[in-house]
């Protein structure tokens, strides 16, 4: 941080941080706090808004974290002159997972909290931190991230997404053309970070600029997606003339390559802590069915959730030890592999859970396309090897920044 910095915002929790300074004080403020919130009007909240399951209770949810970030419990790994706590990554572990553990609802400000924040913190002006950090802490404003293309795929440097500069009536100002795809939450989102081209002729990483643009305006149409689902979570943004200031750039422009493997890095980091209990609750609630429906009688299918189980610890050690070296940023190219590690491990077992339930598995529980849980988890997680990146772009990223591997040719 320096001088230019804005004033620190007050901090609510600070002194109850002073109070509970070890992990596990600190672990056990948070859970206590869960228990004694998450009930009356927040009750209802518990468990809403899973995979597949986003659009349940949102405003719900919008409510539920702004309760939160009034008691100071989000952005907790924000420096505290913004807001934040400042917790280290034990800190964050012990956050996530307590968060879990609780069922508590998914968070609707996750884009924002999690991606946009800490990638601002890391590279953003003075000025876009005085703007942008408070409303995402207070969860005032919902980000969405406008990364993918329809003509991209997972090659994310051949976005032709462009930028163009105006500098007439009106005053100076940027105007976005394209179309993003894959956009969740854009529905529901406030402002989008936008990957786009701001050099005319430039290819590949050169040329790009990232850029913050109200989704809330002429020029902007979002089109929502149905999924297997059933359920729209992605969406279609189209980007038709939409205006920007001229000071929404995140590092000058033909730097948005750089400022964009941040905000990727920052997605890869400790809050797939909490994924992962949520995972072995999934887990816990697929054996309890085996056991009851003679499922469990198979040795296959008991071999199988005996792997489940022994991979899913495996995960969270390796996601330990990744986490072990955040204290100097944002996570290194070793979160690539826990990627592909939660996002295969996640698959195999949709693909257990339709195994485990039987041939009733292939028919809808109700008119006109109801879903239980398992099939939700089937559908849902045949996404997981793609969001986030690919495992294509994950395994080119181990071989090549964490194996020292020569590049692969590209035309």
């Amino acid at each position: 941080m320096s001088a230019a910095d804005p004033d620190p915002e007050s901090d609510p929790a600070a002194e109850a941080d002073r109070t509970n300074a070890s992990v596990a004080g600190f672990r056990r403020a948070f859970r206590t706090w869960l228990e004694e919130n998450l009930t009356g009007a927040f009750a209802d909240a518990r468990g809403k808004g899973g995979p597949g399951r986003d659009h349940e209770a949102l405003a719900l949810r919008r409510s539920w974290e702004r309760h939160m970030a009034a008691a100071g419990w989000t952005c907790i790994g924000w420096p505290t002159a913004y807001g934040g706590r400042g917790a280290d990554i034990e800190r964050q572990v012990a956050f996530h997972e307590e968060y879990a553990l609780a069922d508590a609802p998914a968070r609707v400000n996750h884009i924002g909290e999690e991606l946009l924040g800490p990638t601002l913190i890391a590279l953003g002006t003075p000025g876009q931190r005085r703007r942008f950090l408070p409303p995402i802490r207070r969860c005032e404003e919902l980000w969405c991230q406008g990364y993918s293309e329809p003509g991209a795929g997972s090659d994310l440097a051949a976005v032709s997404t462009r930028a163009e500069w105006h500098d007439g009536p009106g005053g100076p100002h940027w105007r976005i053309h394209g179309q993003k795809v894959w956009t969740s939450h854009a529905r529901e989102a406030d402002w989008c970070f936008v990957l786009a081209r701001t050099e005319p002729g430039s290819t590949r990483r050169r040329g790009l600029g990232y850029l913050l643009v109200p989704l809330r305006q002429e020029g902007v149409e979002v089109r929502p997606i149905t999924q297997l689902t059933g359920t729209s979570e992605f969406n279609e943004v189209f980007f038709d003339g939409a205006r920007t200031e001229p000071d929404h750039i995140v590092g000058a422009p033909g730097e948005g390559w750089r400022v964009a493997m941040a905000t990727l890095g920052f997605e890869r980091g400790v809050s797939t802590l909490g994924r992962q209990v949520g995972y072995e609750r999934e887990l816990r609630g697929l054996v309890e069915l085996a056991r009851a429906n003679g499922a469990a009688r198979d040795p296959l299918i008991r071999d199988r959730l005996t792997r489940a189980w022994i991979d899913v610890r495996a995960m969270r050690a390796t996601a330990l030890r990744t986490m072990a070296g955040l204290a100097e940023g944002a996570p290194g190219p070793e979160a690539s592999i826990s990627k592909i590690h939660w996002a295969r491990w996640h698959r195999r077992l949709g693909e257990l859970a339709m195994d485990v339930v039987g041939p009733g598995g292939v028919l809808a529980s109700g008119p006109p396309y109801d879903l239980d849980r398992w099939q939700r988890l089937f559908l849902f997680s045949r996404a997981d090897t793609i969001y986030a990146g690919t495992d294509e772009v994950q395994r080119d990223i181990i071989a090549e920044r964490v194996l020292g591997l020569p590049r692969d040719r590209r035309a």
